[in-house]
């Protein structure tokens, strides 16, 4: 039985492999595969899936360009966003944008996977179905001016499809696994179905005298602002042209057990033509699963990272007493191989640690250690411990440093060294010999801003959204040895300083990559 044609999208080919073999033992027969978005997009043009998934990092066309091309040949076709847990930001501007009917994180869970592809396939088929009876409608206008003798007759007919069609929404709606809830554009709830009520556990009656914002809450302060503008005004920004939009992070407090359920409410307008007050529809989805499995999930990295360390610090300094002869001469050759060994182990004890501080970070367990601190001495020490590599790659090292000797800021030391150094370093890596790197520090009005320019390859325009995410592994026209986690720790500590960190690169000229710290100058002594 032909469940409904599937596209699927995806650089990955290990990934497409495992998902057609996924697709085969839950039945899918027909599941059309590809590795080039532009490849699909030359198929979309003769070919009508049921429903449309894609990858977000891929190379040529990512998943929000080809996504948008698929949503112009096919508008009502349901679509779904793989993304990394990094790139949720770009996911919500994906279904913000395009209308995506739903994101999923990778590695994906096999049992979500099916269910959401099962729902996609459906919500296409309603809406062909729906779109089906709209023609059907217009066709019985343009009858019923041909035909007015037969006027009884033909709207008895329509009257007896429309009430199918209605009695179908009906049971969708009411047996619906998930909450579906109507709103204005003041957030007056107007309608409920049951798996609403079991959510909330209030009656339709008590929960159409209250407003969206008193049975969802967030840490979002403006969230409690919607009776004062509209819901999409107030709470997203958008403008009125957008007909569809997400609410993350939210939660519902059940009135029955007092439990706080972690929901998102993925909303749509139902205003048209005919309509003169703006209505929302909204599909509210219980997280409670995902959440749990997102804590269990970043319990067991910290964990694991953790557990790794101490027998990566005993073996590298097992290494280091053969290297220094505490143990023995050895024979050049051996020193090699070990030295080849103990580079290795703290390559492998750096992306450790760096996972550490990432967990920590998003986390909420580190917090900063502010002192006041001479910020021309950290930055001259940073320089003075980089310069060996410069001279080493034949790079002119230039260090102008345009601040009071005696300047004094309040911040966390070790944390902002970790910037510059990281700065600095990545501008040496990327810098060819014989290249030059200018370095400069400013302080202005209580503000420190700290740059770093090369005249390197420089970076594409398109990879630099990309940057400062996880794992981000350089440009896609080429790809870092690194962990892909120095500049995502790097505007995670600036961000935490209250600051801002950006780049500015052009391909073949160079980068620039800066920081800015407001209102952290402590004293500055002439």
């Amino acid at each position: 039985m032909n469940l409904g044609k599937i596209l699927y999208v995806d650089d990955d080919k290990l990934l497409t492999s495992t998902f057609s073999t996924l697709m085969k033992v839950e039945g899918f027969e027909d599941v059309v595969i590809y590795n080039n978005p532009l490849e699909a997009v030359e198929y979309l043009k003769t070919e009508a899936p049921d429903l449309i998934i894609s990858d977000f990092l891929m190379p040529e066309m990512n998943g929000l360009e080809f996504l948008r091309e698929a949503k112009k040949l096919y508008p009502e076709t349901s679509m779904i966003l793989l993304t990394a847990y990094a790139d949720k930001e770009n996911a919500i501007k994906t279904i913000n944008e395009i209308g995506v009917y739903k994101y999923i994180e990778k590695p994906w869970d096999n049992d979500d996977l099916i269910m959401n592809i099962r729902n996609g396939i459906e919500r296409s088929h309603l809406l062909a179905s729906l779109r089906e009876k709209i023609a059907q409608l217009e066709e019985a206008k343009a009858q019923l001016i041909v035909y007015s003798e037969n006027l009884e007759a033909l709207v008895a007919e329509r009257t007896k499809e429309l009430s199918l069609a209605n009695l179908k929404l009906f049971g969708i709606i009411n047996y619906c696994a998930d909450g579906i809830i109507i709103i204005d554009a003041k957030g007056n709830i107007e309608q409920v179905n049951p798996a609403c009520e079991n959510m909330m556990g209030l009656s339709s009656d008590a929960i159409c005298k209250m407003k969206i914002q008193e049975v969802a809450y967030t840490d979002n302060p403006e969230f409690n602002q919607v009776s004062k503008s509209s819901v999409k005004n107030t709470i997203l920004g958008l403008s009125c042209d957008n007909s569809e939009f997400l609410l993350r992070d939210l939660y519902i407090r059940n009135a029955i057990n007092g439990e706080s359920i972690p929901v998102e409410i993925n909303f749509a307008s139902l205003t048209n033509e005919y309509s003169d007050e703006e209505k929302f529809v909204g599909v509210i989805r219980n997280f409670s699963v995902q959440k749990e499995t997102e804590r269990l999930r970043d319990d067991f990295i910290a964990t694991l990272t953790h557990d790794l360390r101490t027998p990566l610090l005993a073996a590298i300094q097992t290494l280091k007493f053969f290297l220094d002869g505490s143990l023995g001469d050895l024979k050049d050759q051996q020193k090699i191989l070990l030295s080849t060994m103990l580079q290795s182990n703290e390559d492998l004890l750096g992306l450790v640690n760096a996972l550490l501080e990432v967990y920590r970070f998003e986390s909420g367990k580190l917090s900063l250690c502010k002192t006041v601190f001479n910020i021309k001495d950290l930055v001259t020490q940073c320089y003075n411990e980089l310069e060996p590599i410069s001279k080493k790659k034949n790079i002119e090292f230039n260090l102008h440093c345009e601040v009071d000797d005696e300047l004094l800021i309040d911040a966390d030391r070790a944390e902002i060294k970790r910037v510059i150094t990281n700065l600095c370093g990545n501008a040496l890596n990327y810098t060819n010999k014989g290249g030059v790197i200018d370095v400069y520090v400013k302080a202005q009005c209580g503000d420190l801003i700290f740059s770093v320019a090369d005249n390197g390859n420089g970076i594409p325009k398109e990879d630099i959204p990309h940057l400062f995410m996880r794992f981000s592994q350089g440009t896609s026209k080429k790809r870092s040895t690194g962990t892909g986690l120095g500049l995502y720790l790097s505007r995670q500590i600036v961000e935490a300083h209250g600051g801002k960190i950006w780049v500015e690169s052009k391909v073949n000229k160079g980068s620039e990559f800066s920081f800015l710290l407001t209102n952290v100058a402590a004293k500055s002594r002439v």
